[in-house]
């Protein structure tokens, strides 16, 4: 295990110094070279750390621990390596696609009056245009849901009121006990009615926002 072990160490050092010449080398015939090899290299170190985790059974268990914090070391640094890889690569293409674009749009000839130009340009005022009525249709629902919230408020103030005249009018008429209990019982099921109802529009308030807007 130690044998394969510094050897696939010395493989990743070999990797991290291939790195250097594919920086320098960018741009280059031979950069394509260099990018396969750090390739090869790194599913090789692949492949050996596979079997670092095999030998690991059969490691002393007074050197399992120290023997798995090596392997994991190596694990680490080579996801570090395979992530600089497809980074480089991602960078490379997105610099490949860029020359490209310029190329094309260099070598193209504009002409006037271009139906393509018009078609774009038509789809785009649409969908402006579309945006905007959605963004009024929001305004529209929060400044309904707005009034609603008010008008239940002052529902609520208007039923407290109604239950203090009540409760007033009980008291000089001698109303029994327990028609004081239903009527108290009845402003709590409005209570929790009118809350229910808020509830439920700023719900739909805040769903209409996420899907429309969002």
């Amino acid at each position: 295990m130690e044998t394969l072990y510094h050897q696939t160490n010395h493989l990743l050092k070999d990797i991290e110094q291939s790195f250097q010449r594919l920086v320098h080398t960018a741009g280059q015939p031979d950069n394509y070279d260099v990018e396969n090899e750090i390739q090869m290299k790194i599913t090789q170190v692949n492949s050996n750390c596979d079997r670092l985790d095999v030998l690991l059974y059969k490691v002393p268990v007074s050197q399992r621990p120290t023997a798995k914090m090596k392997v994991d070391q190596l694990k680490y640094d080579l996801r570090h390596l395979q992530s600089s890889l497809q980074l480089y690569r991602e960078k490379r293409q997105r610099r490949q696609q860029e020359i490209s674009e310029r190329e094309q749009l260099l070598s193209h000839r504009f002409t006037a009056n271009n139906a393509e130009t018009c078609l774009d340009l038509d789809y785009a005022l649409q969908h402006n245009q579309q945006l905007g009525n959605a963004h009024q249709g929001v305004d529209e629902m929060l400044s309904t849901g707005s009034n609603i919230l008010t008008s239940l408020v002052n529902q609520r103030n208007t039923l407290k009121g109604a239950q203090k005249r009540l409760m007033t009018i009980g008291s000089t008429l001698g109303l029994s006990n327990h028609t004081m209990k239903l009527i108290e019982r009845r402003f709590v099921e409005d209570k929790y009615v009118m809350f229910g109802g808020m509830f439920i529009t700023l719900l739909i308030i805040v769903l209409v926002i996420y899907f429309v807007v969002l």
